[in-house]
């Protein structure tokens, strides 16, 4: 198998860790989407989004789509300690997180990202005023993360899983919208700081360029 990649980007790194966590390793190719690799006939032969990461199997068969892979190689590696979830209800409760954290985080901050900076400008339609707004909609965002983090220990409930991922990777792209996190973000500071000291998470941030 391979994973077609740029580990930089938010959906890679949230697959990089995914895999890590699960002890897998796999070969990768590198694409560079800033410089439009992405976008020529024979990745867009593969990939049904023309986007990044992209998982082609041993057949020849593809997934795109980060959480899909993830699904993929966690039907692949069955375990009692699924970052899925193994119960009916928790996989219910990290499914609903995971969705939370993702489509009102990740997707608003990666909005707010292309739309403001206008990095893929000769590709896409880019709208200031919505890149200003989904950055409003992901500071709003912020304090549903700190009182759930209140309650719990991780997002999901009393252990890691992929809602995590999700989240982390959204954090990380705060810096890059001009975000910060005052004091009265305690718990979800303190998330953080737990979850940066995971291998996985280590040896992802370790691997990108300072």
């Amino acid at each position: 198998m391979k994973l077609y990649e740029l580990a930089i980007t938010p959906n890679a790194k949230r697959v990089n860790i995914f895999l890590n966590e699960m002890g897998i390793e796999i070969e990768r190719v590198v694409v560079n989407v800033r410089a439009g690799e992405n976008l020529n006939p024979e990745f867009k032969s593969k990939s049904i989004n023309g986007r990044i990461p992209l998982l082609e199997l041993d057949d020849g068969q593809t997934l795109c789509e980060s959480v899909a892979i993830c699904r993929y190689f966690d039907e692949l590696n069955p375990s009692e300690q699924s970052l899925f979830g193994n119960t009916p209800l928790e996989k219910a409760q990290i499914e609903m997180w995971q969705r939370i954290c993702e489509l009102q985080g990740l997707n608003y901050a990666t909005q707010a990202f292309r739309n403001i900076t206008q990095v893929y400008q000769d590709r896409e339609r880019c709208v200031a005023a919505w890149g200003h707004e989904s950055r409003l909609r992901v500071i709003e965002f912020l304090p549903t993360l700190e009182k759930q983090l209140r309650q719990q220990a991780y997002i999901a409930g009393e252990r890691f899983t992929i809602a995590d991922i999700t989240a982390y990777t959204f954090i990380t792209m705060l810096p890059r919208l001009e975000i910060s996190l005052d004091e009265k973000f305690t718990h979800l500071l303190a998330w953080i700081t737990k979850v940066e000291q995971r291998p996985a998470i280590i040896a992802v941030n370790s691997a990108l360029p300072a």
